[in-house]
């Protein structure tokens, strides 16, 4: 009813004055009063379309609102957890920016967070982890969002908080802001790009694919040189030019009601003044007369060869084949790649996709090459590809071909309805690339299902057949060599760092632009009221075992009609306690992926693929998982595949030699990662001589001396029901899941005991000592420094640590995060915490920091602990962490795989069942006084292990200067 009158305003606000007929005769009429002139109608939310969704239907239901100034509002009701989520995205991302001014989209995502009018500081962020919610915002080329999901009594503070930014960011910003943010997002160019293995491949690759001034020429985090030029009036004139409701839209899905959402948006945005018009970004398709090459060297250990040939933009008409087609040359290993090209052992690995963006979109093949290929290979990546191309056009496309990806299709489109979060970043997504035309994900079925397989051979034809294409190839520094190009170029290619100066066509879209505050007729500075209180719908649990030992705990929801089972078995790599056998358990894993008795790897994965299912095994240091997820059509069918899979597995001798290679070659690939040395380096010290501190991976000596009859021999000895649990989780019963999985009823027991961790020896020095890894011209330091702690528990010293942590390092208002990140500007993000599980773990403190900050940073970081452990929490600080801890169970159990989670965190450590109740009272009472003791306790800052991953040349002296003894450490690999 609601709804309809709602409806009612937006015609008329006469419908509010009409009379009732009255039940008797009315007086007669007096003279009429002087006429007084109307007061004018309140301009209301205009209604666009409301869409419904039947039950099981694979659709998301919404309305869909225009509020006066512009702004779209798109609602969601999803009453199955207590949360909300609140999504705004601004149509504008990198593609918006003017030329010389490059990553200006990316940085105002950082501005974003820094406060407005009525909302201090960092507070943003403050509110919303307090809450017990979560938030963060990104940046691609064509939009950027920020979304927070909270409790649902906490509705009205997300809107208020958003609504502020978006109409009074302005009156916060400051040089200052400005200039810790531009550090801020230096720092993470430098560790997501500079620092990383193949980390510039993007940024490379728009240069040589795009004509200069496209759109999608530069990276979306921009170039160093742009990102000095700008100042503060640059990003002023962002915000009025791009930030105006009418070019943003606002998605509120989740346990809210509709009509309260429209008030509220109307409240808090309505005011907002509209801003200039934004009109739809048009480019002519991008088309390469020749392949165009860029070779470059990097600190990595396997070439690469990337390849890209433009297509079309997202909702094309020909995407959903180009899509398919991707899927067939290059996805899984039924594709032409795998078959033609990893199989046979002449490349790592082959990938294709499809990647789509607004204005255009790219068909691009990854080829990873082995180190051999540089000195022994005649024949280079992309002449391989283009015989996989022959190939394709001799076998052409099957019905299977198509099953398949169906299958994955509908499945992929299902799992977005998993989470309100996921239902609201599709809903905004649709509306800012399609406008207001209806959509849903049965359109998205049908615009795939409608492909035939001419469709597919005729976009291939159109795109890549005799196609130019835009080819980086990345070779090691070492070599100085390129990785295989048609030129056999030998020198790295030189590109432009900047996308050059501005153009005076582009400083014309900031010309004459202001900005007015909005006016209200209330006190916005007021912070929304927070009414009632939320508590979180806990899964209802079943347990059953089986007299082979295996362990069940389940819970039946019917919100979708989909299956998740989660099968633990206690092992991995610490259950051998011999380090010549490291990464047997993850050798054994990939292994048990390959075939069975009854099936080829490509006849299994075929079959899952045609259900739309999907069956992962993983090894860790102390278990090994296998993860399933169908939908409940396929669930018989799933579960026959899963009993092959687990029970008759066929370790052959040719997939135990591909398997054995490209783990060594991952082993070899990852000596070059900053922060997997760093990982490792930490984990050797703190672990000392225990199995613990063995990579999970193995060492290349380790997986070289392996053999199949050791793989054999791991699962017959350790793959077992008596040191298993499982979980299920989904649209099915106890009584029907028991009944389903006779079959594991027959599977062998075999008794499994963990061996003790070995004890590690304490640091006995007084003065702090710096592990130094030396990492070459590294452009950032990574940093670990912390203790074996202790194991989890629930309710003990582990959880009140956890507790105790929370201000200084567990959360990002913490005392690191605010020092490091948002006052110096040293770092992207640090954070600390306990790592215990069934054995002891670390204490750590992580981060990646700018290389020429490095002993800045240590001595910041030492600094705040030795601060905290000195002089205390503050009473602010804890009743800030208590609120925030207990708040955030309520978000814990939205999706299948959040509920397995929690699920098996019950059975693997045998928690009661009320556990984050006990949690819960642990935090009520929990005191400042216990709470320094703990610090004091359990931060030895002088027993700490120092890991520092750095340029030894840069920052050896600066340490050693700081006070620091340090010793280079090299790692056995």
């Amino acid at each position: 009813m609601k709804k309809l009158l709602l409806s009612a305003i937006a015609l008329s606000l006469s419908v509010y004055t009409m009379a009732q007929k009255p039940a008797v005769k009315p007086a007669p009429a007096t003279p009429a009063a002087p006429a007084v002139p109307a007061t004018p109608a309140t301009p209301q939310p205009r209604l666009i379309e409301k869409v419904t969704a039947a039950p099981g239907e694979i659709k998301i239901a919404y309305e869909k609102w225009e509020l006066p100034n512009g702004l779209t509002l798109i609602i969601h009701e999803d009453h199955s957890d207590p949360i909300a989520h609140v999504e705004v995205t601004y149509h504008v991302g990198s593609a918006r920016e003017t030329p010389g001014k490059s990553g200006f989209a990316h940085f105002f995502e950082h501005m974003m967070f820094q406060g407005s009018l009525h909302v201090k500081d960092e507070e943003h962020f403050k509110i919303v982890e307090g809450a017990g919610g979560n938030m963060n915002g990104t940046t691609s080329d064509d939009r950027t969002n920020y979304f927070e999901t909270v409790p649902k009594n906490y509705l009205e503070t997300a809107i208020w908080l958003e609504a502020d930014r978006m109409g009074f960011l302005l009156d916060s910003v400051t040089q200052a802001k400005f200039e810790v943010q531009r550090s801020t997002v230096k720092n993470e160019k430098d560790q997501r790009v500079t620092n990383q293995p193949y980390g510039r491949t993007d940024e490379i690759k728009r240069q040589i694919m795009y004509p200069a001034g496209h759109p999608y020429s530069w990276p979306t985090i921009g170039y160093v040189e742009d990102l000095d030029r700008v100042n503060v009036d640059d990003l002023k004139n962002f915000f009025m030019r791009w930030y105006g409701p009418n070019n943003a839209s606002v998605v509120v899905a989740g346990d809210v009601n509709p009509q309260e959402v429209i008030d509220l948006t109307m409240k808090y945005f309505g005011s907002i003044p509209r801003g200039p018009e934004v009109k739809k970004q048009r480019t002519e398709p991008v088309r390469l007369p020749d392949d165009v090459y860029a070779n470059y060297g990097d600190n990595i250990f396997i070439p690469a060869t990337f390849i890209h040939f433009p297509t079309v933009a997202n909702y094309h008409p020909d995407e959903p084949a180009l899509d398919i087609l991707a899927s067939i040359l290059g996805q899984g290993n039924n594709s032409l790649l795998y078959q033609q090209l990893v199989k046979t052992e002449k490349v790592f690995s082959a990938d294709a996709s499809h990647p789509c963006s607004e204005l255009g979109g790219e068909f691009v093949f990854d080829v990873f090459s082995y180190p051999a290929f540089m000195t022994e290979n005649t024949e280079s990546p992309e002449d391989m590809i283009r015989k996989v191309f022959d190939e394709f056009e001799k076998r052409g496309v099957t019905d299977d071909d198509l099953k398949r990806f169906m299958g994955e299709m509908e499945s992929q489109l299902m799992s977005v309805l998993t989470s309100v979060g996921a239902k609201a970043s599709q809903l905004s997504s649709w509306h800012y690339l399609l406008g207001n035309k209806t959509y849903n994900l049965t359109d998205d079925m049908a615009r795939y299902r409608k492909v035939t397989k001419e469709d597919v051979m005729r976009v291939y034809r159109q795109y890549l057949k005799g196609r130019k294409a835009a080819i980086v190839n990345v070779f090691p520094k070492k070599t100085n060599a390129a990785a295989g190009s048609s030129t056999q170029e030998k020198e790295e290619t030189k590109l432009a760092n900047s996308s050059g100066t501005s153009t005076t066509a582009g400083e014309l879209e900031y010309k004459g632009l202001s900005y007015t505050r909005p006016v209200d007729n209330f006190d916005r500075s007021k912070r929304p009221e927070v009414k009632g209180k939320v508590m979180p719908v806990v899964p209802q649990t079943y347990t059953a075992s089986f007299e082979n030992g295996l362990k069940i705990i389940g819970t039946q929801s019917n919100e979708l009609p989909m299956v998740t089972l989660l099968l633990n078995m206690r092992g991995g790599n610490m259950i051998l306690n011999d380090p010549s056998k490291s990464g047997l358990a993850s050798l054994t894993a990939a292994m048990m992926e390959e075939s069975t008795q009854n099936y080829t790897a490509e006849q299994f994965s075929s079959e899952l693929s045609k259900i739309g299912s999907s069956i992962s095994i993983s090894a860790g240091r102390d278990n090994t998982s296998i993860f399933v997820q169908c939908r409940k059509s396929q669930l018989d069918r799933t579960l026959e595949l899963l009993e092959e899979k687990l029970l008759r597995p066929k370790f052959t001798a040719e997939e135990f030699r591909l398997n054995q290679k490209r783990l060594a070659e991952q082993i070899n690939s990852m000596k070059v990662s900053p922060g997997m040395l760093a990982q490792r380096s930490f984990a050797k010290l703190i672990y000392g001589k225990s199995m613990a501190a063995e990579p999970t991976t193995g060492t290349i000596k380790t997986i070289k001396a392996m053999s199949v009859k050791d793989v054999q021999a791991y699962y017959d000895k350790y793959y077992s029901p008596a040191s298993a649990t499982l979980v299920v989780v989904g649209d099915v019963s106890e009584n029907e899941i028991k009944t389903k999985l006779e079959f594991m009823r027959k599977w062998a027991a075999k008794q499994i005991v963990m061996p003790p961790l070995a004890a590690t020896p304490q640091p006995a020095a007084k003065q702090p000592t710096i592990y130094l890894v030396d990492k070459y011209k590294a452009t950032q330091t990574e940093i670990r420094i912390g203790y074996l702690a202790i194991p989890y528990d629930y309710n003990g010293r582990f959880f009140r640590g956890t507790v105790m942590n929370y201000p200084l390092g567990g959360n990002f208002n913490s005392r690191l995060s605010l020092n490091l990140r948002e006052d110096k500007g040293f770092t992207y993000g640090i954070g600390s915490g306990f790592q215990g599980g069934q054995y002891a773990g670390p204490f750590a403190i992580a981060t990646s920091v700018r290389a020429s900050a490095t002993d800045s940073a240590m001595r910041e970081i030492m600094t705040e602990m030795n601060n905290y452990r000195q002089k205390g929490v503050t009473a602010e600080e804890l009743s800030y962490a208590k609120k925030s801890l207990t708040q955030s169970d309520i978000l814990r159990y939205e999706t299948p795989f959040d509920k397995a989670g929690f699920l098996s965190q019950l059975i693997t450590y045998n928690l009661p069942v009320n556990f984050v109740e006990e949690q819960n009272k642990v935090l009520e009472s929990i005191t400042i006084e216990e709470v320094n003791a703990l610090a004091k306790e359990m931060l030895p800052v002088e027993q700490m292990i120092i890991v520092v991953v750095g340029d030894k040349d840069k920052i050896q002296a600066p340490l050693e200067k700081s006070g620091y003894k340090v010793i280079e450490y090299k790692l056995d690999q």
